[in-house]
């Protein structure tokens, strides 16, 4: 099959990842694979290096006016290429590409969150098939959305377990935890962007608590931001006047992720709201680390408390410090053997070609 993957662009964030590694899936089976996002992304490379073949397209703005300059370019890829699946990841690139396949093409998208109930959101709802990140989310759909449930498909996200069995880079960790200071340290840490809802308020605040019996502990917070978010700015504010500065560091986006798991401690997931289960949560028990993680619908076949993590409250500091004390009295071992299958690479592969092939034979 040719098969076509839009996204608005490839930075880091789980949408992206997830087409990265469907990219190298797909080449795996023989397929042929094209993605199609701005022009500028850090994981382009990734795509290419595979075999996959990216194509520069704007289907990121929002701007109204250049939406017919846009359906036009994006209906002579289509020609050109002509794909057998057209796999829209957002609600811009699914309104583009509706409008340019002008449905001759089968069209799939994926839900990959609760989206706001509006029009511009319903546009995830009209795939030939719709791919929901989880049950909760399939619910969700059929419950704010007059659709098909004969469409939808439950597909969990899964992680390529061969990156985080592959030699690590030590020459990294080493570095890494020489510039920010982390030898002999307890660390735990959080990855993912700096927005609201990841609540990373609950995340500093619960590190403060915990150094109350962890003199040595360390929050690290992996992910990029935007500079002049208030949020951000928010969260700089109380670095600055809660804690010592350099108990909770903020290092950015990196690119070796199970070097990061592999020198933290445990790692915490605090989101406010999870439609699907976080990549991170996976990518940590793939890394043999404990979780803590807030309450969510689905969780329960992944965290299992006292075996690989705990579940919280959302916004509880003092629960998520009573949790990390407690992981650091009673260090769990065996964490990576309780990874659920369905949360793996190889089963997301062959789920989503399984759909692609429904719409192809027909």
């Amino acid at each position: 099959m040719r098969i076509i993957q839009l996204l608005p662009e490839l930075n880091e964030g789980g949408v992206e990842r997830g087409t990265v590694d469907l990219n190298r899936e797909f080449i795996k089976h023989g397929h042929d694979s094209f993605v199609i996002s701005a022009a500028e992304g850090k994981l382009i490379n990734d795509i290419t290096e595979k075999g996959g073949i990216h194509i520069p397209c704007n289907v990121c703005s929002k701007n109204v006016f250049t939406i017919p300059q846009r359906v036009l370019s994006l209906r002579k890829i289509f020609k050109q290429l002509e794909p057998d699946i057209i796999h829209a990841r957002s609600r811009v690139p699914a309104w583009l590409s509706y409008w340019a396949n002008n449905s001759s093409r089968p069209f799939v998208t994926t839900m990959h969150g609760i989206y706001s109930v509006n029009r511009y959101s319903k546009i995830m709802t009209m795939g030939d098939r719709v791919i929901c990140v989880s049950s909760i989310i399939r619910d969700y759909a059929i419950n704010n959305y007059n659709v098909d449930q004969d469409k939808l498909r439950v597909i969990d996200r899964g992680v390529d377990l061969n990156s985080f069995t592959a030699p690590l880079d030590h020459k990294f960790i080493s570095n890494f935890k020489a510039k920010h200071n982390l030898d002999k340290s307890f660390i735990v840490t959080a990855v993912g962007r700096i927005t609201h809802l990841k609540d990373y308020e609950t995340f500093i605040r619960a590190i403060s608590l915990a150094s109350a019996k962890i003199s040595n502990i360390k929050g690290l917070i992996i992910g990029g931001w935007d500079e002049n978010s208030e949020y951000f700015k928010k969260i700089k504010k109380m670095l600055k006047n809660d804690l010592n500065s350099s108990q909770v560091i903020l290092a950015g986006s990196q690119t070796k992720i199970p070097e990061i798991y592999n020198l933290s401690d445990i790692t915490a997931n605090l989101s406010l709201t999870m439609g699907n289960v976080a990549r991170t949560v996976i990518e940590s028990i793939a890394m043999d680390r404990p979780v803590v993680c807030t309450a969510m619908e689905g969780l329960e076949s992944l965290i299992q408390d006292g075996l690989n993590g705990y579940i919280v409250p959302i916004q509880n500091p003092a629960e998520v410090a009573q949790k990390i004390t407690k992981l650091w009295h009673e260090p769990l071992l065996g964490v990576k053997q309780t990874l659920n299958p369905n949360f793996t690479l190889p089963t997301m592969a062959d789920k989503t070609i399984d759909v692609y092939r429904e719409l192809h034979g027909k």
